[in-house]
């Protein structure tokens, strides 16, 4: 039975004399260590990366007779960044960028007002046809070299000025071709929209218009009433009209109540017509009253296919996008109107980055309201009869000054 056990295991006793000797070994390593107070020794591993000092990581064995941790090498004087973690860490974080921060290197417009365009104002320049008979809509259109036989898609981004942020990522991040509309209210409202003008963009001016649950949904100071008499519209069109200038028409903000009003929407859109301007509705009222208001005040006036983000996500506002290219495609025009959501910024730009290659354009809204109502069926000298009825002469009541 011996014999049988040692034949099993003959390596048995030479294993445990190595194992001793070892131990050994290590015991008085350990031993002369702790008699010279030297360090614990550290298992560490280094690479080489674009010539950075070879310190990437490190894990030190701490001993008994030491606290914390250890420190990291001085040779490591350079953040260290994974590429984007920057750039998406600096989009997350609230900034905000005034206008004058915002200068392009080559202007594409000059400042407004220009000279012949303008009179004085309540609050500032009032815009006018010229004496040469150019309307505002003309003088400040962006140039756009497109034709007339490709589908023709407008956006119109509002609701600007108000919040620094928004304003400055709409003006940078979508392309020129997107029109750009201003609320009246805005602080260093010209300012921002030479700044837009500059950077290749058309803007438009909002005017706040009564909605039906006025006073409770109350679009500010001057909105223009179904109730109020036409002298105080009037006073209240120059107001909001004379807070800039550089615009080629305006926009509604709100207004379903007086969107559905014929004579007073007649009237300001008589008003807006005789200044040369053009009116671009994103059809908050009844579409038909909309439509007569226009065709009896003989307005350069369009309405709005689409609101691309009535339902502001991503998915809903590319489906109206969407919509608004079948309509192209049948209409050969679509206009779509939306506010400045970093959901709606975001999707438009990567929407229109795509659009050329699909056989669309897309274009300033003016380029779109040139097609819509041209402006050659009306001639100089008709443009200027009308701007002749809109001067402070011809205004025996002074309704609009």
């Amino acid at each position: 039975m011996a014999r049988l056990q040692s034949d099993r295991f003959p390596l048995k006793a030479p294993l445990l004399a190595g194992l001793g000797v070892a131990a050994a070994l290590i015991a008085g390593v350990a031993a002369l260590t702790w008699l010279a107070g030297g360090p614990a020794p550290t298992v560490s591993a280094s690479a080489d990366i674009n010539g950075q000092p070879d310190v990437l990581a490190s894990a030190e064995i701490a001993s008994e007779h030491e606290a914390g941790p250890a420190p990291f090498s001085d040779a490591q004087t350079e953040e260290v960044s994974l590429p984007g973690v920057r750039d998406t860490a600096d989009a997350l974080s609230p900034q905000e960028a005034s206008p004058s921060s915002l200068s392009p290197a080559e202007p594409v417009a000059p400042p407004a007002p220009l000279e012949g365009f303008y009179e004085t104002g309540p609050g500032g320049p009032l815009p006018i046809i010229n004496a040469s008979g150019v309307r505002p809509d003309q003088a400040y259109a962006m140039d756009f070299d497109g034709a007339a036989d490709v589908p023709t898609v407008s956006i119109i981004v509002g609701g600007l000025g108000l919040s620094e942020s928004l304003t400055a990522r709409a003006i940078e991040a979508l392309p020129a071709e997107v029109t750009l509309s201003f609320a009246p209210y805005a602080d260093d409202l010209q300012t921002w929209i030479n700044r837009a003008r500059a950077d290749g963009h058309e803007v438009l001016l909002e005017l706040p218009m009564e909605p039906f649950d006025y006073p409770n949904n109350d679009p500010g100071p001057h909105t223009l009433l179904v109730d109020a008499s036409a002298t105080e519209n009037a006073r209240r069109l120059a107001w909001l009209l004379s807070r800039t200038a550089g615009y080629v028409g305006v926009a509604n903000y709100l207004g379903a109540r007086l969107g559905a009003a014929e004579g007073p929407l007649t009237e300001l859109f008589t008003a807006l017509e005789a200044r040369g301007l053009s009116i671009f509705h994103d059809g908050a009222g009844r579409r038909a009253i909309l439509s007569q208001a226009g065709r009896q005040a003989n307005a350069r006036m369009t309405i709005a296919d689409r609101v691309v983000d009535s339902d502001p996500t991503p998915r809903a506002i590319d489906g109206r996008l969407l919509e608004l290219e079948a309509l192209a495609l049948q209409n050969g025009t679509a206009l779509g109107s939306g506010f400045a959501y970093p959901a709606t910024v975001d999707t438009v730009a990567a929407w229109a980055d795509g659009l050329e290659g699909r056989g669309y354009q897309l274009a300033p809204a003016s380029f779109l309201m040139q097609l819509r109502n041209p402006v050659e069926t009306r001639s100089a000298s008709a443009a200027q009869d009308t701007a002749d009825a809109a001067s402070p002469s011809a205004d025996p009541h002074g309704d609009t000054h």
